[in-house]
């Protein structure tokens, strides 16, 4: 039995996941009608279409700004795209504020694992390693890459989860972004500033 897909459903889905029309009806029609199991073939499609577009050059987009309230916490922050076009968006410049709020309330030190010095990463694993001496060698090396797998979700903003949706990573909400508007985008580094520090 086949399910009739209403103009009123297809405009419900788009509005919830703002993936084109013809995008919602094929969804919807996969999904027998079923909402739910639209938004998620939804969202496997575009996760698949963020992977294709991570690997291409974004070298357009903007430097975004944000003061806490009471002036006391301010983050510059970059955010590149592909295009003039989509950095002139609505929703790509409401995720470059979102993202600064977020460097302001979780204060990550670095984009991610590729901005970490060596030597940061020597001196967390020596903390770690001496953390659990006495055990034997394989199970130190496990605790140790465990320890500074923790590290990593604790200092990358896009591993850190977002301030704003804490189940999903800031990596999460970027790669969802892609696929909504079709370019990728890239965090290129931010500065975040707080009073005394």
């Amino acid at each position: 039995m086949s399910v009739t897909i209403s103009a009123k459903m297809v405009g419900e889905l788009r509005a919830r996941t703002g993936a084109g029309l013809m995008d919602c009806k094929r969804a919807l029609s996969e999904s027998d009608g079923d909402m739910d199991g639209a938004i998620k073939l939804l969202r496997k499609k575009g996760m698949a279409t963020a992977e294709k577009k991570s690997g291409r050059e974004a070298s357009e987009g903007l430097i975004q700004s944000y003061v806490h309230l009471g002036g006391k916490v301010g983050v510059l922050l970059e955010l590149n795209c592909e295009s003039d076009f989509v950095a002139k968006t609505e929703a790509f410049q409401a995720l470059a504020k979102d993202l600064c709020m977020h460097v302001a309330a979780a204060s990550p030190q670095f984009v991610d694992r590729d901005g970490i010095p060596e030597s940061f990463l020597a001196a967390e694993r020596e903390v770690a390693a001496e953390s659990v001496q006495g055990k034997p060698q394989e199970i130190v090396e496990k605790i140790v890459q465990g320890k500074i797998d923790k590290i990593y979700s604790q200092v990358c903003m896009l591993e850190q989860p977002f301030v704003k949706d804490p189940d999903q990573t800031v990596q999460d909400v970027i790669t969802g972004q892609i696929a909504t508007l079709g370019e990728n985008i890239v965090v290129r580094r931010f500065v975040r500033y707080q009073v005394g520090e």
